[in-house]
């Protein structure tokens, strides 16, 4: 069972999960787990998915995953039956209604949608993954030099379930560096696998860029991929301007996760998402929701 605080609500819910069976039973059976070793965290498994939700065959699953997990479609660009292949809905377009955004300088906005933890005053060395299980920041992007920059500062985490809007945009106005590649496995990011893999984000695909904004400092901007996410699309053009909201990029089929790292005393995170981090609850926001302000 995975909990979560929704802020609008109040309350706390929880998580419907694709494919549950399928990960309580990669991540804690033994012969689960031996598969997963031996095929399902490995590149050509989560390719020859990919391919699969690519092609028109894949239609038919989109029908049922709108149904089973209440995905509002009158929020696309486009209808069900506009959609080509599966992956042509999971990465879909919404409309600019369907996610305001708070234009002011000051403040600090959601960066996509999902499930959200921050950590403020972090130690390079000791990042949380879950309670229990940590990683460096230099084990994370491979750079000492960059990652001693962020000492200090602040972490976001935001997990994009399979069921959520899966493009991730700039939470302000500048400009970023190209993108930097990491090859690796593909484990699930579900916190079932966070809490089995030791360094799961260390050992899975990634990339990172910098991103050097207005408001905010230079922030560090990590992708990671997992199970079924053969693919991490950046579209923004290296070395460009672009304003807030504008898109970065997008996840093809699969859980994945956007982690940043901020400077120190650059911005301040709302004290409801703080306190939920601190006890482990991560915090449902969406795209362009308010989550924190520019430190003063």
């Amino acid at each position: 069972m995975i909990k979560y605080y929704d802020r609008n609500k109040k309350t706390y819910e929880v998580e419907k999960v694709a494919g549950k069976r399928y990960l309580d039973w990669t991540y804690n059976s033994p012969i689960g787990r031996s598969f997963l070793k031996a095929v399902i965290k490995r590149r050509i498994f989560s390719k020859f998915y990919g391919k699969y939700c690519d092609t028109n065959f894949s239609k038919n699953k989109i029908s049922k995953f709108v149904k089973e997990f209440d995905i509002d479609l009158s929020q696309s660009k486009h209808k069900i039956e506009e959609f080509t292949s599966f992956n042509d809905f999971f990465v879909r377009e919404l409309t600019e209604a369907a996610r305001p955004i708070d234009f002011s300088e000051t403040v600090l906005v959601s960066p996509g949608d999902g499930k959200l933890l921050a950590f403020d005053t972090i130690d390079l060395k000791r990042l949380v993954q879950v309670k229990g299980i940590t990683y460096s920041l230099k084990e994370l992007i491979q750079e000492e030099a960059v990652a001693s920059r962020y000492d200090k500062g602040c972490c976001l985490i935001l997990r994009l379930c399979p069921t959520d809007y899966h493009r991730f945009h700039f939470l302000d106005s500048g400009t970023c560096d190209e993108t930097n590649f990491i090859k690796g496995q593909y484990y699930s990011v579900n916190p079932v696998a966070l809490s089995k893999i030791p360094k799961l984000f260390c050992q899975n695909k990634r990339t990172w860029s910098i991103f050097h904004s207005d408001n905010f400092g230079d922030v560090l901007y990590i992708e990671v991929g997992a199970t079924c996410v053969g693919t991490i699309i950046e579209t923004y053009t290296p070395n460009t301007r672009v304003k807030k909201g504008g898109e970065k990029g997008y996840f093809k089929f699969g859980g994945s996760t956007v982690v940043l790292f901020f400077e120190p005393d650059k911005i301040k995170i709302h004290e409801e998402i703080m306190k939920h981090s601190a006890d482990g609850i991560e915090t449902a926001v969406l795209f362009g929701e308010t989550i924190g302000e520019k430190y003063k």
